[in-house]
């Protein structure tokens, strides 16, 4: 007698890899905090060197990505909303580093965590596009953890971080929504250029005498690994599951970040950190369970 197991169908096991690779890709965006704290250089020489290496090891996969490498999609990143998606790109990561030194990682964590909505907001004024209702409630929640935050830093020392923080912020919510205003944009390009852009721009300033075998490697791994391993396998698996169960799986970056930090270096939040992060963190899992629920029904009805 034998026995046959039933075929996994190629849905499921497609739908398996991508949660895989958004885990994956998750685990490496919630690294940064550890080579924040590892690294030892100043904020000018992180910025413009991690910057490099990401832009360096983001451009060998966009040679095979998105159609491979064109001259016509290269020259698109030079027409006006391309060059406003590289502008975006290169001050997003200056402000990331920023905020990473002058301030404590879960501050930046929860804080970055509410640009979805911040880019809803920004469709919904400057597009005129249809916004869902508990999406303006989900941000106005996460609005009010982040003034909780960042009250609590004025005269606390952290204030400019927050602050760098949440430009870091507003202009990711803009890189989200720069290609819906023009679709031409390629991102993978863009993104390339904004890291060597960024680095031209910082690296006057960056300081060459602490930069030893110690620091080489971790600014090379902090842009191999959370600039562009994390973008790819995101970029890959997001295709491959509805953005609803992706969305949900990114989040744990929001636990993950700070929680590596306070594991390896005990670096412990404020309370007021505690407090907007769970105010801010219950808005999301709210918000992300409602479109996961939708996600499913429409995919049973269909």
């Amino acid at each position: 007698m034998t026995f046959q197991l039933p075929a996994r169908s190629a849905l499921t096991s497609d739908y398996e890899r991508g949660v895989i690779l958004v885990a994956i890709a998750t685990l490496a965006w919630s690294c940064s905090g550890i080579y924040a704290r590892l690294l030892t250089t100043d904020i000018w020489t992180a910025i413009a060197w991690r910057s490099l290496f990401g832009g360096v090891f983001l451009f060998i996969p966009s040679l095979f990505l998105e159609g491979g490498f064109s001259w016509r999609q290269w020259s698109s990143v030079f027409r006006p909303a391309g060059l406003a998606m590289i502008a975006c790109q290169a001050i997003s990561q200056a402000c990331f580093i920023g905020a990473l030194y002058m301030t404590t990682v879960a501050n930046v964590t929860m804080i970055y965590a509410t640009a979805p909505f911040i880019a809803a907001f920004l469709s919904w004024t400057m597009l005129k596009e249809r916004v869902a209702k508990r999406t303006l409630i989900a941000g106005a929640i996460c609005l009010i953890g982040v003034a909780v935050i960042v009250a609590s830093s004025i005269g606390g020392g952290t204030g400019v971080g927050d602050l760098l923080a949440l430009g870091m912020t507003v202009t990711f919510a803009l890189i989200i929504v720069i290609p819906r205003m023009d679709r031409s944009v390629p991102i993978l390009p863009s993104s390339i250029v904004s890291g060597f852009l960024t680095f031209v721009i910082f690296v006057p300033f960056a300081s060459t005498a602490a930069l030893d075998a110690h620091n080489w490697f971790l600014l090379a791994a902090f842009g191999a690994t959370n600039f562009a391993l994390a973008f790819v396998l995101f970029l890959f698996g997001s295709r491959r599951m509805p953005a609803a169960d992706a969305a949900l799986i990114s989040s744990m970056e929001i636990v993950l970040t700070p929680f590596w930090v306070w594991l390896i270096f005990s670096e412990r939040p404020p309370a007021a950190t505690f407090i907007g992060g769970m105010i801010i963190f219950a808005a999301i899992v709210w918000h992300t369970a409602v479109d996961l629920r939708q996600s499913r029904r429409a995919r049973v009805s269909a």
